[in-house]
C-alpha cells in the first residue's frame, strides 16, 4: 500500500481527533455518519458509471462504487455493534462531533459533468479521505475492530486516489494538473462557505440574544411605565371637535 500522510492541519489537530474518538457516544455517531456518507457516495459513483461513455472508466467506477457501499456496511455494522454494547446510562459533557468526517462526496455532481472534472474531484476527495483515515486509524488503537475497519478502508481509498489520477492523466494529459488544482480550490471554497454560514448563524444567534436580554428590557420598562399613565376605559372627546368617527378625513 502506498504511504499516505495526513494534512498538516489534521496532524496539528491530532489531539482533538483523539479526544473526539475517545468518547463512546461520539465514536458511534462518527461511524454511523461515515456509513451514510460512504453509501451516498457509492450511489453517486454508480450514477457516474451509468453516464460515462468511457468503458474503462465505467468498470473502474463500478468497482469504486462497490467499495464505497461496502464501506458503508462496515461502518454501519461497527457503529451498531458499539451502540448495542455501550452502557445504557452513559452520558457525556459534549455529545457533538466538532470535526467533519468522510471525504465530502456530498459536494459531488454527476449529471452534466465531464469525466475529467469528476475524476479530479474524486482524486482530491479520496486523497483527503486517505489522510484523514490515517489519523483515525492511529487514534483508535484501543479499539482493534474499528482500527481494522479503518485499515481496510484506507487501502481502498489509496487505490481510489491512484486510479482517479491515472485516468485523469489518460483522458486529459495536457491539463490534468490544472484540473486537480481547480478541484482543490472548489473544495476549499465550499468549505469556506459552510464555515461562513456556521459563523454567521452563531453571530446571528448571539446578536439576537443580546437584543433580547439587553435592548428589549429598557423598551419594555418604558412601555409599562407609560401604560400606567393611561386612563382606563374610553377617552372623552372635547365638544366642537371636527374629528369624524365615520371617516378618516
Amino acid at each position: 500500500m502506498a504511504v499516505t500522510r495526513a494534512t498538516y492541519v489534521d496532524r496539528m489537530l491530532r489531539p482533538l481527533h483523539r479526544w473526539v474518538w475517545a468518547d463512546s457516544d461520539r465514536r458511534v455517531r462518527k461511524l454511523l455518519a461515515f456509513a451514510e456518507v460512504e453509501t451516498d457516495g457509492g450511489r453517486d459513483i454508480l450514477r457516474a458509471a451509468e453516464v460515462t461513455p468511457d468503458p474503462l472508466l465505467r468498470r473502474l467506477y463500478l468497482e469504486h462504487a462497490i467499495d464505497e457501499l461496502r464501506h458503508g456496511d462496515l461502518f454501519r455494522e461497527r457503529g451498531s455493534a458499539l451502540l448495542r454494547t455501550r452502557a445504557s446510562g452513559a452520558t457525556t459533557l459534549f455529545n457533538g462531533t466538532p470535526l467533519p468526517g468522510g471525504h465530502g462526496l456530498d459536494d459531488l455532481r454527476i449529471d452534466g459533468e465531464p469525466d475529467y472534472r469528476l475524476l479530479a474531484f474524486l482524486h482530491v476527495a479520496e486523497k483527503s479521505a486517505a489522510g484523514r483515515f490515517t489519523i483515525y486509524r492511529d487514534v483508535v488503537q484501543d479499539d482493534p475492530p474499528t482500527c481494522a475497519i479503518f485499515e481496510q478502508v484506507l487501502r481502498d481509498e489509496v487505490f481510489h486516489m491512484n486510479y482517479t489520477y491515472t485516468q485523469l492523466a489518460r483522458i486529459a494529459p495536457e491539463s490534468h494538473r490544472p484540473h486537480v488544482w481547480r478541484a482543490r480550490a472548489t473544495r476549499l471554497w465550499n468549505r469556506y462557505l459552510r464555515l461562513a454560514a456556521g459563523v454567521a448563524a452563531v453571530i446571528g444567534g448571539l446578536v439576537l440574544t443580546i437584543i433580547y436580554f439587553v435592548v428589549l428590557p429598557p423598551f419594555a420598562w418604558f412601555a409599562k411605565r407609560a401604560s400606567r399613565r393611561e386612563h382606563a376605559g374610553w377617552t372623552a372627546i372635547a365638544d366642537g371637535s371636527d374629528q369624524s368617527l365615520t371617516s378618516q378625513y
